[in-house]
This record gives structure tokens, sequence and C-alpha cells, in this order.
């Protein structure tokens, strides 16, 4: 893809190489893994590009084989790169996942300290590169990685809210990545503040707002600047709000959870894109529960998340 091409997302991230285990058990016992590709954002612009979206991909990777290798998964997915800086000098982080075979939620170990990713900073920032695009999405992982990448991430977000783009958050908690979990609360609430749509888990809400429930949790973003929240419930579903109203869409059932990791970036997935093609919130948390569905059935990230007649598919599922 032409980075001269206008873009209808820009994201920007950590991308990894992900190992998963060839068999169950502690990941200290297993001997052989599966590598794949993984982080959040990553995983989001994957969604989006399957569903025809033009995205660009902001990051830095190493100069190694991991490096290489996620540069061609881009390019399959037909992702632009173009603002993607190869660092000679600090690695591609990569991570570890268990093989669960219960559809509990299987165990990670990271290897991302001192990334290359970790050392994005605001001379990442290609404002030229993001004024084409509509949209802009971010993680609250990103700020976590460093004081460089948080500066970049809240001056993308300011750059975008100048510019009149919309903006979507999904806070993706890392509390080991940060210094305390105040600092995280709080910096994850500022950013939360500059987005239009926010996309909090039931359990991360609580945490980050202090209020229990799904309207209380919706109430506290939009009191604070956000148009629509989406608060997501698991198997229960996804709690919606915005100016029109609020309610809650069921969440679809599955004949066997493989893998629940990936399930809430693909439901930013969904999310996102209806809302992109001018659909209602009601009907995006619709979307997001049948791709979150999807995802929880395939074991890598990206497996589960759908082309558009894989999609349809998917709703008549639901």
């Amino acid at each position: 893809m032409s980075s001269e091409m206008p873009l209808d997302v820009v994201t920007v991230g950590e991308a990894m190489a992900l190992f998963i285990a060839g068999r169950s058990g502690p990941l200290a016992t297993v001997d052989s893994f599966h590598r794949v590709t993984a982080g959040a954002e990553l995983n989001v612009a994957t969604g989006l590009a399957r569903l025809g979206f033009q995205v660009g991909f902001i990051s830095r990777l190493g100069d190694d084989s991991f490096g290489q290798h996620l540069l061609s998964f881009l390019d399959a997915q037909g992702i632009d790169r173009s603002c993607v800086t190869i660092d000679a000098e600090r690695p591609t982080g990569f991570m570890l996942k268990s093989l669960q075979t219960d559809g509990s939620d299987p165990k990670v170990e990271y290897f991302r300290k001192g990334s290359a990713a970790s050392r994005l900073s605001r001379a990442d920032n290609p404002m030229s590169y993001c004024a084409v695009s509509r949209h802009l999405h971010l993680t609250g992982i990103s700020p976590a990685l460093g004081d460089g990448v948080r500066e970049l991430v809240f001056e993308m977000a300011e750059q975008a809210r100048e510019g009149g783009r919309s903006i979507s958050f999904d806070p993706n908690l890392r509390p080991s990545l940060w210094p305390s979990q105040q600092a995280m609360i709080e910096t994850l609430n500022q950013l939360a503040a500059r987005a239009d749509l926010v996309l909090p888990g039931l359990a991360e809400g609580r945490l980050l707002t202090g209020r229990q429930t799904p309207d209380g949790i919706a109430d506290y973003y939009l009191e604070r600047g956000a148009s629509q929240v989406v608060v997501k419930l698991g198997a229960d579903g996804a709690h919606f709000a915005d100016r029109h109203g609020r309610g809650t869409v069921p969440g679809q059932r599955v004949g066997k959870v493989i893998d629940t990791v990936g399930a809430g970036d693909g439901f930013a997935v969904g999310v996102i894109s209806a809302l992109l093609e001018g659909q209602d919130l009601r009907m995006a948390a619709t979307r997001g529960n049948a791709i979150g569905a999807r995802v929880v059935q395939f074991p890598g990230d990206c497996d589960g998340l759908p082309d558009r007649s894989q999609l349809m598919a998917a709703l008549r599922g639901n």
C-alpha cells in the first residue's frame, strides 16, 4: 500500500513475536512453540485491514528476524508500514503463551523491556501521515512502555482532536508495565478523556473509575468528554451508551473456547469498523460481540479475525 493513499485508521504501538506452546502444561516444561504475531494495536490494525479498511501502523522494530517476520506479516495483511522504523540497536519484543485446553486464560510471559518499540517518541510522529486519516486508535499499553511513547501518544491524540478526526481508546491494562497502579489510573483516564469512543472491560472500568456498574462506568467517561462508551461484559455481551441512549446487547455463545487472548482486540475491530461505516452504537456493539466470540475459537491473537464473508457468517450466528 502507498502511504500517499488516504487512510481510514492509524494506530501506534508495539508489534511482537508470539510463541504459542505446542502442548498444555507450565511454560517451563514445554519444548516446542509455534510462532505467530501479537500486539494489541497490531491485532486491531489486522482486523480492520481484513474488513477492507486502509490502515496505517506506526511502530519501531529491531533489525532482527522477529522484525523481518513482522514486516512480512504487515505486507501480507495490506497494512501500510511506511511509518515503521527499523532500530539497529534494540531488539523486537516477544512473548510466550501457554496452551490451555479448558477455556481458561493462558499464561503469558513478556520479553519486551528495552525493545525497539519502547523507544518510540515524539520524533516518530508523522503528522502529515496522520492528517490524511479518518480515525486514530489508541490503547493503554503504548503509554506504559516509556516516557517517550507516552508523550507521542498524547501528542497524536491532541492533534487528532484538533484535526477533527475521531479517536477510540481501549484501556488494555498491563499493570506490570507501570510504576504504580495510581500512575496507570491517572494516565489512562487522562488519555480516555481525549477519546470519542472508550472501550473498557468491566473489571478494567471498575479499577479505572471506582464505579461498579456498567452504567456507572459509562457515565464516568461520558462526563469527561467521551461521546460513546462500550463496556465489555465477556460472555454476557456489552453495555453501550451515547447521547442517543444506552442498552445491553447479549453475548454470542460459542461451542468451545480455545484462547481468550485477543478477544478484546477483536471486539474493538467490530465496534470501530461498524461506526466508521455509519452504523449506530447498538449495531457496533453487536458486531464487536460477534468478532470477539469468533476470536476465542482460534489459538492465535489474529487467527480468528474475519474477512467480510466470515463476518457476515459470524453475525448470522448471533
